[in-house]
């Protein structure tokens, strides 16, 4: 992707994000996408398989030495747990039971949760909204790096050491960016994770805790999967804040790759997502997109125009109004 500039700060804008004007648009023209809207049914069946992939791994890898624990963590089970990351990322938008029925998907995005060792699903849930309706949004996006990760993290190895701590990072910038009171329902998520923790514990061991929690921290951070975090609205063209992967790796990531239009249509479950591109191809087939998220981490550590400041902000009127 040519036409790179460098960047020392943020992309500032000042307008509102595309992708609400191309869902109208696209509507408009092509309606029958409503009918891909609305839970998916094969999503409950294909988490829980995972999930119990992960529990009978906890007791495969009891007595395994540490160097091959860390080795599948990565290879494997770290596969399975960012993929699982993803499918709460689904669930979210509540495509597992519809939004009819919020709180079914409210308690199974903490069953999907169970694998990746620490409470994670309910508080996603809680700041994803924002990063939808206030893409960009100064203070309200915390998927937007601060200042100091862009300041900091400039060099090859620095960038590097940024990608390696994303899931750290994904923690502590909402208290820093944009805190928010931890909810009765953030309680109950933590409580259900840490008493699984405890039983896997119980039953076979510290291992068991250890290749889960390690699967979770190594693939969200210097992994082929975790391309996506880089890919999906890091600006590698001037102009434009959102982009697509079409590769062989959403088939493990429940076609969040498709990531143009699932901003467009966010309440259109992963698996159908193929489905818009093939509808209204005429709106995405003209726009940049990735082919390979290894590729895409390679060219952020080692591009020097590229880094955590590549991102466009935008002030937002809840912001204002604070």
């Amino acid at each position: 992707m040519g036409n790179k500039v460098v960047r020392d700060n943020f992309e500032w804008v000042y307008t509102d994000q595309p992708h609400s004007d191309r869902r109208k648009e696209i509507l408009a023209k092509y309606p029958q996408i409503k009918n891909l809207m609305g839970p998916d049914p094969q999503l409950k069946w294909t988490v829980s398989c995972m999930v119990l992939v992960q529990i009978l791994c906890c007791y495969l890898v009891r007595d395994l030495s540490w160097k091959w624990l860390l080795f599948w963590s990565y290879a494997f089970g770290g596969v399975i747990n960012h993929s699982l990351t993803l499918a709460i990322h689904d669930i979210s938008h509540n495509v597992a039971f519809g939004n009819k029925s919020a709180r079914w998907n409210r308690f199974f995005g903490m069953f999907a949760n169970l694998p990746i060792g620490m409470p994670y699903s309910t508080s996603f849930k809680k700041y994803h909204i924002d990063h939808h309706r206030y893409l960009g949004g100064d203070g309200l996006d915390v998927d937007i790096p601060t200042d100091f990760e862009g300041q900091f993290f400039c060099t090859p190895m620095r960038k590097i050491v940024w990608i390696i701590i994303q899931p750290l990072l994904y923690i502590l910038r909402p208290l820093y960016v944009n805190p928010k009171p931890i909810t009765h329902m953030e309680v109950i998520n933590a409580l259900v994770q840490f008493s699984f923790d405890w039983v896997i514990y119980s039953l076979w061991g510290l291992k068991p805790i250890v290749y889960l929690l390690a699967g979770s921290l190594l693939s969200m951070g210097l992994h082929p999967i975790s391309g996506h975090f880089i890919a999906e609205h890091y600006m590698f063209l001037k102009g434009y804040e959102t982009y697509s992967y079409y590769g062989p790796l959403n088939l493990l990531t429940f076609n969040v790759g498709y990531h143009m239009e699932h901003h467009d249509f966010p309440s259109i479950p992963g698996s159908k997502l193929p489905e818009v591109r093939k509808i209204a191809a005429e709106y995405y087939d003209t726009l940049p997109y990735h082919t390979s998220w290894g590729r895409v981490l390679w060219d952020f550590i080692f591009c020097k125009e590229l880094g955590p400041f590549s991102r466009v902000k935008r002030e937002c009127e809840l912001a204002k109004k604070d």
